[in-house]
């Protein structure tokens, strides 16, 4: 199976959106990972929930974890005042992680393979033509392994 049978409509969010907007988007569709779409609709960045949740976690925390009991759930409590007047693009980590794309052919194996090279749970499938590159959907994690289980 390829990539254009894998691939399902993903919602997506452009590097202008409100971040809060994103953020709901992200619980209430339950997503893996916010796709990050640039201004001419190609995949900017692919987002994993476990990184949206950075600007919430100071600094301190991470260095040293065992502090976390100390500061409590304040910080996280706030994530929308926090959130408040950002837009995607200022949300992104620090790293922005590269979007994983592939083209409408590539294979369930080129897929699963790319998923586990970059600890993602999402990849864009983009087509390319003449005018420029777009993305047409993506594939889960969840889907390929729906996939991978069904018999053949």
């Amino acid at each position: 199976m390829r990539a254009h049978d894998l691939a399902e409509p993903y919602p997506t969010v452009s590097t202008d959106d409100d971040a809060v907007d994103a953020a709901r988007l992200f619980v209430e569709r339950k997503l893996p990972a916010l796709l990050v779409l640039d201004r001419d609709q190609r995949p900017y960045a692919i987002v994993p929930g476990s990184q949206l949740l950075r600007v919430a976690v100071p600094d301190f925390v991470l260095d040293e974890p065992s502090l976390a009991v100390k500061a409590g759930d304040t910080d996280l409590e706030m994530l929308t005042e926090q959130l408040s007047g950002m837009t995607v693009a200022q949300w992104l980590p620090p790293r922005r992680i590269l979007p994983t794309v592939v083209g409408p052919g590539a294979s369930a194996m080129e897929i699963a393979a790319l998923m586990v090279r970059t600890h993602t749970p999402l990849v864009a499938v983009v087509e390319s033509d003449g005018r420029g590159t777009r993305t047409t959907g993506a594939i889960t994690a969840a889907r390929l392994m729906e996939h991978l289980l069904t018999p053949r």
